[in-house]
């Protein structure tokens, strides 16, 4: 047992979140102090997520089945939502059990969720080292997963690769049961995969690297909506039509809530930047066109002066600056936007700063009166 632990604390030394299934009692490791799990009781398999101290991990709820099967907990890490599920499939009827669990928690699933554990199946034909094909039950539970926007990370990362988690000593032959569902939607979170030999178990461990960094001030890009756009009536008529659209086209049994509102979301933020695009496009197109007009009214007032060109003349250049001033302000809106959304994260370092200098200041302050009590007892020794 002592080596199989060394093997989990080396092999797992910078992993922040370990799923475990596992027959017998529960290990304790140093440094992971948050650990859920499901079983039925000490003597039978269970799922078990631990959480390493080293990240600021905030648990919301959590879900276990009593027969040990699953466990699901619902938390986050730097703000961010995260759903984890582990199951532990049976080693009869496996594919059906993980389609009925994954529908049954289709509510839960979200583009957050990371869904890992063993799943005592293979899902592709590549999954097994005799290649051999999938029956209908592995098709029905993959056409399940792709139906909740889930996808295999390892098959997506790796399509035409044989790598296997599992030996078969009575049949002689290997297979990836073992897998980790990630949503399709969060594919740019998921920056690596691996296999990791294990020599103490009879399964290899799966190693997948989330990146949960916030992005810096400078190369974020935070769209937001130009509330002007709303003042205008067709805008919002053609915005509408959009959402009926949307909503037609994706509600049906197998869309969850949250995968819709996110669908509408997305396509509501397209159609929004598309039309700024065209105002903008529209806009310029027609300070350009003003301004050209401008300088050949100007080249004929030289050459033959007129009055009722001079007014035209006034004219345009009042709607070029009209716009421009226009522009101008939104400008200047955006600009008072950013600095009221970073006021805030200056508080900290100010506060920091504060602190320092008042601690500086009690210092001298302690200084001077040991400097003074020295000073006067040396005065009275002297007398």
């Amino acid at each position: 047992m002592n080596n199989a632990i060394n093997e989990i604390k080396n092999t797992l030394e910078a992993t922040n979140i370990i799923t475990l299934n596992v027959n017998g009692p529960y290990i304790c490791l140093k440094g992971w102090k948050k650990i859920f799990h499901a079983n039925r009781d000490q003597k039978k398999a269970g799922v078990a997520i631990l959480i390493s101290d080293k990240i600021d991990f905030k648990i919301k709820a959590v879900k276990r089945d009593k027969e040990g099967h699953y466990i699901m907990i619902k938390g986050s890490i730097q703000e961010e939502d995260i759903t984890i599920i582990n199951i532990y499939a049976p080693n009869t009827g496996a594919p059906q059990y993980v389609r009925q669990m994954l529908t049954s928690m289709k509510g839960e699933i979200n583009n957050n969720t990371v869904i890992v554990g063993d799943f005592n199946t293979p899902l592709t034909s590549m999954d097994r080292s005799t290649k051999q094909k999938i029956n209908k039950e592995t098709q029905t539970l993959n056409d399940t997963i792709d139906q909740l926007d889930l996808v295999d990370i390892y098959r997506t990362f790796y399509p035409k690769t044989m790598n296997f988690t599992f030996f078969s000593s009575a049949h002689g032959t290997f297979s990836r049961i073992d897998h980790i569902l990630g949503h399709k939607a969060s594919l740019g979170k998921f920056k690596k995969i691996e296999i990791i030999p294990s020599i103490f178990s009879d399964h290899n461990a799966v190693r997948l690297d989330l990146n949960y960094r916030r992005k810096t001030i400078k190369n974020s890009k935070i769209w937001r909506l130009n509330n002007t756009l709303l003042n205008n009536q067709q805008i919002t008529e053609e915005i509408k039509k959009e959402i009926k659209i949307c909503i037609e086209t994706n509600e049906n049994e197998n869309t969850t809530t949250q995968n819709l509102w996110d669908t509408v979301k997305a396509v509501l933020r397209g159609k929004f930047i598309a039309i700024q695009a065209y105002l903008k496009k529209q806009e310029k197109s027609q300070i350009n066109n003003l301004t050209l007009h401008l300088k050949q009214l100007a080249k004929e007032e030289i050459k033959n002066p007129r009055v009722s060109r001079r007014k035209e003349i006034l004219k345009i250049r009042a709607e070029i600056n009209a716009k421009e001033t226009k522009e101008t302000i939104a400008k200047i809106n955006k600009a008072k936007s950013w600095f009221f959304e970073r006021i805030n994260k200056i508080d900290k370092p100010l506060a920091r700063l504060i602190k320092k200098q008042r601690r500086k200041i009690k210092s001298i302050k302690l200084e001077t009166k040991m400097e003074r009590s020295q000073q006067t007892t040396q005065k009275y020794k002297g007398s």
